[in-house]
């Protein structure tokens, strides 16, 4: 990684963005909630129109109702912001709480090896995560997004930091 000190500033950048999500997490899940919905737009967009270039009858009627369906949910989201917060944190819930159980039923699979233990930590605090959200639901839903927003943001600059640190060349 010959650019450390640019991964610096990106991890640094990242970390500010987690604590400023932090601080407004309303504000932080409305734009998990946009960036959503734009990207639902966009991918309706490009589905639509590679649908135009696609030669066979059955693959161009897919591939436009799939765009169809995508410009559908995008609009939604944007247009009733607070709705699609709620959907997302319902659906975060429901992924986080599956994902734990998936990752402790893997763990068994592990078990005897170094890697058993933190699987199965990763498994449950996976579906800790999902209880309380769910659990909450929809009061967690206005904060929920963000909070998750902040904390990945934090863990990703962290990550980051390491890593360019972990690169920087020795100087003598």
């Amino acid at each position: 990684m010959k650019n450390w000190l640019l991964w610096l500033i990106v991890g640094i950048i990242s970390i500010i963005g987690g604590f400023m999500a932090l601080a407004n997490p309303l504000a932080a899940s409305i734009t998990a909630e946009r960036l959503a919905a734009w990207t639902f737009i966009i991918v309706g967009c490009l589905q639509v129109f590679t649908a135009f270039r696609t030669e066979r009858f059955g693959a161009k009627l897919w591939a436009a109702l799939g765009g169809a369906a995508g410009l559908f949910v995008g609009i939604s989201l944007f247009n009733n912001p607070m709705a699609g917060v709620i959907t997302l944190t319902m659906i975060v819930g429901l992924l986080f709480f599956i994902a734990g159980i998936t990752k402790i039923l893997m763990s068994f699979a592990l078990r005897g090896s170094p890697f058993f233990m933190p699987v199965m930590v990763s498994g449950a605090l996976s579906l800790l995560l999902g209880f309380m959200i769910l659990s909450n639901f929809p009061g967690s839903a206005a904060v929920s997004l963000g909070l998750l927003l902040a904390v990945e943001l934090i863990s990703n600059g962290v990550a980051l930091i390491a890593l360019s640190l972990q690169r920087k060349p020795i100087q003598n």
